[in-house]
């Protein structure tokens, strides 16, 4: 794809949006547009508009299931010719074949080796080996190290290390292990191109490494239909406190009241998605500065263990 660093950021719905695509790709790496569980092709739109002319590839990033449910979707997706168009969380794979009709490589996030398999015999052209570590929507069947080990054993096509990465150190670590890239979340997050509010900013950076829960609380006070073998990782909070482990406690008033901390931004109650890795997310920084940081570190650590450059 013509990129210069072996980085690519997760599509993630509500911060991940074209500016900071844009960024990422304009930095050397590679830009994905997020649409996540509230998805429209509209908002899909709106988000081009800050790519449009740009001389460097970028990706897309869809949820399987809302795609299915908006087949425009998919279609203002192919209509934009990305660089790589990532659709996750689905077992059905007929939508490999109709973009690449159009011209669109495709990835697909995976938990364990065989769900790998079965994307590569599809078509898959990239996985994304996303180990439980990571923020937001996955299967946390596998930690990142284990799950890219067996993933790589298993299939031929490029894989990416997802899931906890957040330093050079980890990029390094990640290629060592015979990644092609990674694929990286958290670590873009508070970055002044993404479209994370201001308290979420402030909270990423205040967050430790063990700040983060898995849950599936916030999808169903929203009566978001996610499987329930996919959680979401998410900072810890009242929320999470006062209603973990009774799901059946939430009622219409409490799923009321989630909407109106959501609009209200008031994160003592919303949800905001972090992985492990956020407890190295220490300062708020442009996509260009997390992309060098990240390559030189990473670059200088495979040097020092005799592993070429990337």
């Amino acid at each position: 794809m013509g990129l210069d660093v072996p980085i690519v950021n997760a599509p993630m719905g509500g911060a991940a949006g074209g500016a900071l695509a844009a960024a990422v790709s304009r930095a050397g790496a590679l830009g994905m547009i997020g649409m996540g569980s509230s998805a429209t092709a509209a908002q899909l739109r709106n988000e081009l508009t800050h790519v449009s002319g740009l001389e460097r590839p970028y990706g897309i990033g869809l949820v399987h299931w809302v795609m299915s449910a908006q087949p425009d979707l998919f279609e203002a997706a192919l209509a934009a010719r990305p660089a790589l168009l990532a659709v996750s969380f689905g077992g059905e794979w007929s939508w490999v074949e109709r973009a690449h009709d159009a011209g669109v490589p495709v990835a697909a996030q995976v938990a364990d080796a065989t769900a790998g398999r079965r994307a590569a015999d599809a078509g898959v052209d990239v996985l994304v080996a996303r180990g439980a570590e990571g923020g937001g929507h996955g299967e946390p069947r596998l930690g990142t190290l284990p799950l890219l080990a067996e993933v790589l054993d298993e299939v031929s096509i490029p894989v990416l290390a997802a899931g906890g990465i957040g330093s050079g150190r980890g990029l390094a670590a990640a290629l060592a292990a015979g990644a092609s890239g990674v694929w990286l979340g958290t670590a873009f997050a508070a970055c002044t191109e993404a479209a994370t509010p201001a308290g979420v900013r402030d909270l990423l950076l205040a967050a430790p490494a063990d700040a983060t829960v898995t849950t599936r609380l916030f999808d169903v006070a929203q009566e978001y239909p996610w499987p329930t073998t996919i959680p979401e990782r998410v900072l810890r909070n009242e929320f999470v406190d006062r209603f973990e482990g009774h799901e059946r406690a939430i009622d219409d008033e409490t799923k009321a009241a989630l909407a109106a901390a959501v609009v209200a931004q008031d994160f003592r109650v919303a949800p905001v998605n972090a992985g492990q890795g956020v407890g190295m997310v220490r300062a708020v920084c442009s996509a260009a500065q997390v992309v060098e940081r990240l390559h030189t570190d990473g670059e200088r650590l495979l040097r020092r263990w005799g592993q070429p450059d990337q």
